[in-house]
């Protein structure tokens, strides 16, 4: 489960608590779980050898959490290229304003092999911070032949 998904379920749980009025403490417990794993979740941090964290980077639910406590030790410009990485298809991230929430991305290559949807779940996880998407598409090649078309080819 990503920490996308586990939120919406959170969100979820505390939206049933507010429909019989105990919206007020389940945010409250909320806080105080969230307090108590980020405090766990530094001591690790702390304690777990650089090339060992640098493993775990890639690990959606690990970066989830990390970024979420503020634990991550990447900046969102290493942390949106390193999602990007993930994809199947190779896509360039050519800017990032924070103050938007802009990421600029190209394909690098004209295929279709991502979807706008798959690159912002990718981004859900290591950069949440990044809220809206300019997607440039890669420039199409022209096919050039060896030889000009034969009369039947050109109808």
């Amino acid at each position: 489960m990503t920490a996308e998904q586990t939120g919406q379920r959170v969100q979820e749980a505390l939206d049933r608590l507010a429909a019989h009025g105990a919206q007020e403490t389940g945010e409250h417990l909320v806080r105080e779980l969230m307090e108590m794993y980020g405090d766990g979740l530094t001591r690790l941090v702390r304690a777990v050898p650089p090339p060992a964290l640098e493993r775990l980077l890639d690990d959606p639910v690990v970066a989830g959490l990390l970024v979420l406590h503020d634990l991550h030790p990447e900046d969102a410009t290493a942390r949106i290229r390193r999602a990007l990485a993930t994809l199947a298809e190779p896509i360039e991230l050519s800017g990032y304003e924070a103050a938007t929430g802009t990421a600029r991305l190209r394909r690098t290559r004209g295929g279709c092999g991502c979807s706008e949807q798959d690159i912002e779940t990718v981004l859900a996880c290591h950069a949440p911070e990044v809220t809206a998407l300019e997607l440039e598409q890669a420039p199409q090649l022209l096919q050039i032949s060896a030889r000009p078309p034969s009369p039947a080819e050109a109808r």
